[in-house]
């Protein structure tokens, strides 16, 4: 088994090989490698096979209670610096080696059937596998530099990513908008290495907190100091796992190929910050006001982006500001101390979340066939409904996300969520209290998903309708609680265009190709079906009875010993109260969900009418994004715009008006410097007698 071990550095290698190998015949021999697509493709996702293999070898080597593993090497030294390089394998590397793996290779199966006729698909893939490459890497690094590094590259495949389709002028945005937002957290990141180095002298996760741990508490370094150099290393993953402030960059980030919804924005890229608290964890810990504003940032980020999700149209949007949520859940947990839990929802999450981010790919593909390769209107769930005739497989594997992320039991999500919210009620009831409301809006808005998209008539073939969407109307036109609306869930703004029917059924000139959707093809379907079953039963690993995942996972400040004993002080008449608090909630969302859009018994449209301010809030995205828009892009520019005048007339004025003196000066003294002896001569006679009559008159 030690010789896995020592061969662990190929896991990212293996993906990295695949990038290289197709991106250098992209490069030289580009016509006749895009023409062998499946080779490409089965090269690529087999590398990535191989190294699901090797990390879940590894996985069940931890299991079975291997010692943590390290290997390096010195990368650079001078003096008493040392920087090593290398890879580490222990409880947490293998479980997020796993995660990161498994779902890549689903989603590069899945790849296969929605990019096929994308004429980047080699490319595509070149893409997934660089980027697979570069989380792998992140995930076995034993040091804040390498984890940096990788950092990085992950954050320029997510550039490349969600620009992928980079002739769409809102690709190309939404991939500057991810570039640029992630770059101020990453200074922020980067800030707080370099003074945790300067406060600790290493760079190693367990030798800078103990030695952070050791300054404080004898004073040797201030306490502010402490809590800003852990502050500026938290920026990296608020920017990465979309918390707020730096969280508006994630739902722009869909207008990537759905296939990278599910990859970097479900399991692996916005899991890299919940991956970073854990591994700074032993920083943390010693810094309270730190922890808390990781708690309060995620409590307020999970509610923030549940609040927006109840009113999203776009099917992507919507699980966008859901993962937002979700991962908002992960750092609290974070925050309040329930290490264990916030790792167990990351596990959880990046399978159901891959899963229905995946579905929403697959009713993409499916509704494209219907009103054709318009992404406003392929993704707006108002155009689709009834669904689960045509797509059951989909429709099947989507409510199992929906009811798995909903919390209801025995689902994966209600384990681990149930567990943060237990974590949160014993440090701080107002967090709770938080997270609990934020449950039963995910139940609301994730429920109004599926039943608006896979319940009721298909409205896709209803010309008209469709025709209006790209104004678009409200919601109340495919409820039909009202014929004309002005005003209702769904609709961008007040007074907007309107429409007395639902138009005429059948084909029309818009590239449609079929009246009604179909299931995507089997390459598609199967990873939805894999990703379902650990979506139903992976949290079993987790329950307050036998809690296998806590045994294994748990905080570096706690030992095995301690966590049995922890584990054997469970009561369950607690749990009881608490999961069915939280269970009760979630059923409340669901059944209003159902009111309003399966059944017609409440009427959105009447609602969002009596409090337009907070509807408008919540469709508005809490005017975050315009009043970033004003504040740093239009007030930026504007500061530009005057420095650029303060360069043009002052600086340049200095530098032009230095050119001009000389220019005239040069100009005057060439007619005297003509080498004439016979007129140099006469100009020192000039002046010489010029002198005499001045002081003769003095």
């Amino acid at each position: 088994m030690e010789v896995i071990y020592q061969y662990a550095w190929l896991i990212p290698v293996l993906p990295l090989l695949g990038a290289t190998l197709v991106g250098l015949g992209l490069i030289s021999f580009n016509q006749e490698t895009n023409k062998l697509r499946s080779i490409n493709a089965a090269v690529i996702i087999s590398l990535m096979g191989v190294a699901l293999g090797l990390s879940s070898t590894l996985l069940a080597s931890q299991i079975q209670g291997h010692p943590p593993y390290i290997q390096t090497i010195e990368w650079a030294a001078a003096g008493s610096f040392h920087l090593t390089m290398g890879y580490t394998v222990d409880h947490l590397t293998a479980l997020m080696l796993v995660i990161v793996t498994s779902v890549a290779l689903l989603v590069m199966i899945y790849t296969d059937g929605y990019m096929s006729h994308d004429p980047g698909y080699v490319r595509f893939y070149s893409y997934l596998s660089l980027f697979g490459s570069s989380m792998l890497g992140l995930v076995i690094s034993p040091n804040l530099v390498q984890i940096y590094i990788f950092w990085e590259l992950v954050g320029m495949c997510s550039y490349l990513l969600v620009g992928f389709w980079y002739d769409r002028k809102s690709a190309a945005d939404a991939a500057q908008k991810a570039f640029v937002t992630n770059r101020v957290g990453d200074f922020g990141l980067l800030l707080g290495i370099l003074g945790l180095f300067w406060a600790t002298g290493s760079f190693e996760f367990g030798e800078i907190g103990e030695r952070l741990g050791e300054l404080v508490q004898n004073g040797s370094l201030s306490n502010f100091m402490a809590v800003t150099f852990a502050i500026l290393v938290f920026l990296g993953p608020v920017a990465k796992s979309a918390q707020f402030p730096l969280h508006v960059w994630l739902p722009d980030a869909m207008e990537g190929p759905t296939p990278i919804s599910a990859l970097i924005h479900a399991a692996t890229m916005v899991a890299a910050g919940v991956f970073l608290v854990a591994r700074m964890y032993p920083v943390f810990e010693h810094v309270p006001v730190a922890m808390n504003t990781i708690a309060f940032t995620g409590a307020f980020t999970a509610f923030l982006g549940a609040t927006i999700a109840i009113t999203q149209n776009d099917i992507k949007k919507g699980l966008a500001y859901s993962t937002m949520s979700q991962l908002g859940y992960m750092v609290m947990a974070m925050g309040v101390g329930s290490y264990t839990a916030g790792i167990f929802h990351l596990m959880t999450h990046a399978f159901f979340k891959a899963m229905l981010f995946l579905g929403s790919g697959s009713v993409i593909h499916g509704m494209e066939a219907v009103v054709g390769h318009d992404a406003s209107l392929a993704q707006d769930m108002r155009l689709m409904g009834g669904l689960r005739k045509y797509m059951p497989v989909t429709a099947i594997t989507f409510l199992i996300g929906c009811l798995a992320i909903s919390g209801i039991p025995p689902f994966a999500g209600f384990w681990s969520k149930d567990e943060i919210l237990g974590a949160a009620f014993e440090a701080n009831p107002f967090l709770w209290f938080i997270g609990y409301l934020t449950a039963g809006m995910t139940a609301f808005y994730m429920f109004r998903m599926y039943f608006t998209t896979f319940e009721g008539e298909f409205r896709g073939n209803k010309r008209k309708l469709w025709e209006k969407l790209k104004s678009p109307v409200g919601m109340a036109i495919v409820t039909g609680f009202e014929p004309s609306p002005k005003f209702g869930p769904g609709a961008m703004k007040t007074g907007e265009l309107q429409t007395s029917g639902h138009g005429n059924e059948g084909h029309d000139d818009h590239g449609h190709h079929s009246e009604y959707p179909h299931e995507s093809a089997w390459t598609m379907t199967l990873p939805l079906v894999i990703l379902a079953i650990p979506s139903m039963l992976v949290g079993l690993v987790g329950t307050p009875f036998a809690n296998y995942f806590e045994e294994f996972i748990y905080s570096p400040n706690e030992t095995l010993a301690e966590v049995v004993e922890k584990a054997a002080e469970f009561d369950p008449h607690e749990f009881y109260v608490m999961a069915g608090a939280s269970v009760g909630i979630s059923l409340i969302g669901i059944t209003l969900a159902s009111l309003m859009y399966l059944m017609g018994k409440i009427n959105p449209v009447a609602i969002a009418s009596k409090f337009p301010s907070l509807y408008e809030l919540s469709l508005n995205k809490w005017y975050i994004d315009d009043i970033y828009n004003s504040v740093f892009v239009v007030g930026l520019r504007r500061l530009a715009r005057q420095i650029l005048e303060v360069d043009f007339r002052v600086v340049d004025g200095a530098v032009n008006l230095t050119g001009f003196f000389t220019l005239v000066s040069g100009e005057g003294l060439k007619y005297l410097e003509n080498g004439r002896v016979q007129f140099y001569a006469l100009i020192i006679f000039g002046a010489v007698l010029g002198l005499v009559i001045l002081f003769g008159v003095t």
